[in-house]
């Protein structure tokens, strides 16, 4: 059958890979067969695969994200920085990391809608004044305090094996689905990232749909942050650096288009989790951290070359 490569193949392609490096794992060292590591490799995808999720819906727009890590690491920090290790400020801390997060995506979104530049070079240009802000803030340090009970909440194990934040993660992705399948502005998503001729004639109003979407981005990108915190207790105005990489490598791999108009969110969760299990792999075999980065980097295009040929033995050509 000729055509594009079926969502839901690709997507099971993506798991079946997943699968086979955990096969892999599991031949190097029996850690891998044991359910409270695997659960806690979950807890360490979560803050970039919380990030991802909302990077994922701007790249099914038609856009991409390159800001995310500058907001999580400014999330991070105003969280620890309003929190000051007070938990009675916990709430406030929370509300207010999310409402910054969300406020800079919208900004980005703003920004897209209303240029003509490339997103791509727009949201690099703010990733930069981002940074820049959180670095005049903080002085270049770490910031604040970490609200006592925080890190010990995310971090229990429910019946000791599934941490809370990996729990946490799991959800998130879940709403982020139900968000792209179940309403109408996830489905306008891909009208809008295959064609926005179209969805123009169709009365779609594109720029609102673009900063909101952005705006879905950058809370995603502060509840990362959150997660970051949760799982690391670090507040660094560079905590995230980089992460803006492992974001995009996890959407692309699980089959989200540059393009638009194409992917989701369980290829993106099954994106992370590779790059995560890689990482983890090349840590069992006790490589030096620069050799770990040209594993994960082949690791990466290893799996999109196996994922795409189990989707064409299917019987569909990408």
């Amino acid at each position: 059958m000729s055509g594009r490569l079926r969502p839901g193949l690709e997507q099971a392609a993506i798991w079946l890979v997943l699968l086979l490096l955990i096969v892999i794992g599991a031949s190097l060292s029996e850690a891998f067969l044991r359910p409270a590591y695997l659960a806690n490799m979950l807890r360490q995808a979560a803050p970039v695969g919380i990030a991802a999720i909302g990077v994922t819906l701007v790249m099914v727009r038609g856009g991409v994200d390159l800001s995310v890590g500058a907001i999580v690491s400014a999330s991070a920090v105003c969280a620890a920085a309003l929190m000051d290790g007070d938990a009675t400020r916990l709430p406030l801390a929370l509300l207010a990391s999310c409402a910054l997060g969300a406020a800079l995506g919208a900004f980005n979104g703003v920004l897209v809608a209303s240029s003509p530049v490339s997103p791509f070079i727009l949201t690099l240009g703010t990733a930069i004044v981002f940074y820049g802000g959180t670095q005049i803030v903080t002085g270049g340090t770490a910031k604040g305090a970490i609200a006592p009970g925080f890190r010990e909440f995310f971090n229990h194990r429910l019946g000791g094996v599934l941490p809370l934040l990996a729990l946490a993660f799991v959800l998130l992705a879940l709403l982020g689905v139900a968000l792209q399948r179940r309403t109408p502005f996830g489905r306008s998503l891909y009208l809008v990232g295959s064609s926005p001729a179209a969805a123009r004639l169709c009365g779609l109003p594109i720029g609102r749909i673009t900063v909101l979407v952005y705006a879905c981005s950058g809370l995603f990108a502060a509840l990362g942050g959150l997660a970051l915190l949760a799982r690391s207790g670090v507040s660094g105005s560079l905590a995230a650096s980089g992460y803006e990489f492992d974001v995009l490598a996890a959407v692309v791999l699980g089959g989200t288009a540059f393009q638009g108009g194409r992917g989701g969110i369980g290829g993106t969760v099954a994106g992370v989790l590779i790059l995560t299990v890689a990482f983890n792999l090349v840590n069992v075999v006790g490589l030096h951290y620069h050799a770990q980065l040209i594993v994960k980097g082949v690791v990466i295009v290893l799996a999109s070359a196996i994922y795409r040929r189990i989707g064409a033995t299917s019987g569909v050509s990408a």
